[in-house]
């Protein structure tokens, strides 16, 4: 995967970088593995803003990928390599020999005419889904279940791994993509190897327009707005904020830990590093 770099021709296009596409190998989605997906401008069910600075953006459609790899033992065929609006990672359509189709992340080194299955009894090679007690030491993985049946839930990002670094009675310690080490039921599935477009992360989109069209809006600052807005608003001219850094609802900005989770905290056997 390379990155293109496009020549100063404007005040947007300097600086401006995008990916080539070299894996892609098909335009055009699946029509049985899509879905309408309607935007929600980051508004919940009651129509307040939740997530702010959401809006507008390209239409997509909903491309269903299957996180579960639920078909034990049956070989499938990857057919294309295609490009998902939805996520930052490539995503593969493969076909089963049942005739079923269905998408899959694509693992970086996966391509067409390749042959993946899941299962315990599945070889450890890159696309094949097998249980974390299956998957030797060492070995890089994502799309990792954190409860058992339910699906992969973490390490789906572009080029994102994980690896097994022991075994603790039932549970394999996992080290994440944050440098957590935490414990997971090793009858949890995994996919072996790294998810692909590891170039994702070193775009840089150059212009507004580019961020409006994924669905961004425009950011402001705290302190260019009133003291009713922002607890850093208000003052002549440019002012310092005169505290610890808040958040527009009063609460501290940096350094602040919002971990509620308590269930799931014997599980952490190490925390991220700041």
């Amino acid at each position: 995967m390379a990155l293109k770099v496009y020549r100063p021709t404007s005040p947007g296009r300097r600086g401006m970088t995008g990916l080539t596409f070299e894996e892609i190998t098909k335009k055009k989605p699946e029509k049985s593995l899509l879905l309408p997906l309607k935007k929600k401008a980051g508004r919940n069910n009651q129509g307040r803003v939740t997530v702010r600075h959401r809006g507008g953006g390209a239409k997509r459609m909903l491309r269903v990928i299957d996180f579960k790899r639920g078909k034990i033992d049956m070989p499938a065929e990857v057919l294309a390599i295609e490009y998902d609006p939805n996520r930052s990672a490539y995503i593969a359509l493969v076909q089963y020999v049942d005739g079923e189709k269905r998408y899959i992340l694509a693992p970086l080194g996966l391509a067409p005419g390749h042959t993946v299955s899941s299962g315990p009894d599945a070889e450890i090679k890159v696309g094949n889904a097998l249980p974390l007690g299956r998957i030797a030491v060492g070995v890089m993985i994502h799309n990792i279940e954190l409860q058992l049946g339910k699906g992969g839930q973490i390490v789906r990002s572009a080029g994102t791994f994980a690896q097994i670094i022991g075994r603790d009675d039932r549970y394999s310690l996992l080290k994440l993509p944050s440098g957590e080490v935490r414990k997971i039921l090793s009858m949890c599935m995994a996919t072996v190897g790294q998810v692909g477009n590891v170039d994702h992360q070193n775009v840089k989109l150059g212009k507004a327009g580019r961020s409006r069209l994924m669905g961004r809006r425009p950011t402001v600052r705290g302190s260019a707005m009133s003291p009713r807005d922002h607890p850093h608003g208000g003052g002549e001219g440019r002012s310092p904020i005169g505290m610890n850094p808040k958040t527009p609802w009063g609460k501290p900005a940096l350094g602040y830990k919002t971990r509620k989770n308590k269930r799931s905290d014997k599980m952490i056997v190490k925390r991220r590093g700041k």
